[in-house]
C-alpha cells in the first residue's frame, strides 16, 4: 500500500499507525496480526477487488481485516486511516479469560462496519500518544484488551461474566501502585498482582473506584508530584522522575492538565512573601 505513514508505536501486543493514503490501486498483504482500519476522512469512494463491489466510505468507517487474510482496493481519491494491529495472542488470551465460545475466535473481514465503541477506543489510543502520556504500556494494554473484548462479541458471542474484585485483590493493586508510581506500570504486572485476569482487572477495577487503572495510576502520579512539590526539597526534574513522568515538561503538562497548576503555579504560591 503506498501511504505516508506517522511512525507506528508498538507494544508487545499491540501497534497504532497513522496513515495518509494516496488515489490510486493498492494491495493489502496477508499478516499475521488483525488489523482494524478506521478511516478518518470524508467520504471515499473506492473499488474492493475482494468482493467486486464500490464502496463509500466516510469518517468512522472501520475496516477488519482477520490475521492471514488479504486484500486490495483501488481508492478515486487521499484519504486518511488510524490503523491499529492486534496480535492473534491477545484474541486468544482474551477469550480464554472472559470464557467465550470458541468459533468466537474466527473472525470474518468486514467492510464499512459502524461500531462507536471500536472507533472510540481507537481515536482514544491515538489522542493519548500524541500527548505522550505518563500512563506508558498500561493505557495502551487497556485499550488492546478492550478492543479484543469488543471483536469477540461483534457477533453476539456469549461470555461469562467474572465475578468482581474482591477488597483484598483491590487492596493489593492500589498498595502496588503507590509504591511503584514512579515505575512503568502495565495490566499484565497488575493482573498478576491482582491474582486476576487483565480482563477481569480492567473491568472491574472501573466498577470499584469509578475511574480507569489508567486514569487512576496517572492521577496518583500527579497527587505525589504535586506533595513532593509542596514539600520544596527536591527539584522539578527530579520530583518528574520520582512519579513516572519522562521529563520535567512533561509533569508540567499533566499536572496543568489534571489540576490546572504547574509545578511553577505551586512554587509561586507557596514562596513566602
Amino acid at each position: 500500500m503506498r501511504s505516508q505513514v506517522v511512525p507506528a508505536r508498538s507494544w508487545s501486543e499491540v501497534t497504532m499507525a497513522s496513515r495518509h493514503v494516496e488515489a490510486g490501486v493498492h494491495r493489502v498483504p496477508r499478516a499475521p496480526h488483525h488489523r482494524i482500519m478506521v478511516h478518518g476522512s470524508a467520504a471515499t469512494r473506492s473499488y474492493c477487488n475482494q468482493v467486486g463491489r464500490y464502496f463509500v466510505r466516510r469518517a468512522g468507517d472501520i475496516d477488519l481485516v482477520p490475521a492471514g487474510q488479504e486484500g486490495g482496493f483501488e481508492a478515486e481519491t487521499p484519504f486518511d486511516t488510524i490503523e491499529i494491529a492486534l496480535q492473534p495472542a491477545l484474541m486468544e488470551r482474551v477469550a480464554a479469560e472472559l470464557g467465550c465460545k470458541a468459533q468466537a475466535l474466527r473472525l470474518d473481514t468486514r467492510h464499512l462496519l459502524r461500531d462507536s465503541r471500536i472507533e472510540h477506543l481507537a481515536r482514544a489510543l491515538g489522542s493519548d500518544l500524541d500527548v505522550n502520556s505518563p500512563g506508558g504500556s498500561l493505557f495502551a494494554d487497556s485499550i488492546g484488551t478492550a478492543l479484543a473484548v469488543r471483536l469477540l462479541g461483534l457477533d453476539g458471542s456469549e461470555i461469562d461474566r467474572p465475578n468482581r474484585l474482591s477488597d483484598a485483590q483491590l487492596q493489593r493493586v492500589l498498595e502496588h501502585i503507590e509504591a511503584a508510581l514512579h515505575e512503568p506500570l502495565s495490566i499484565h504486572r497488575l493482573s498478576q498482582v491482582a491474582g486476576a485476569s487483565s480482563s477481569h482487572l480492567r473491568t472491574w477495577f472501573k466498577v470499584a473506584t469509578g475511574v480507569t487503572l489508567h486514569r487512576y495510576v496517572l492521577r496518583r502520579r500527579v497527587e505525589r508530584a504535586r506533595m513532593l512539590l509542596l514539600q520544596g526539597h527536591l527539584g522539578t526534574s527530579e520530583v518528574a522522575a520520582l512519579t513516572g513522568f519522562a521529563h520535567q515538561s512533561h509533569l508540567a503538562h499533566w499536572m496543568r492538565r489534571e489540576i490546572g497548576q504547574t509545578p511553577r503555579d505551586l512554587r509561586r504560591a507557596t514562596r513566602p512573601k
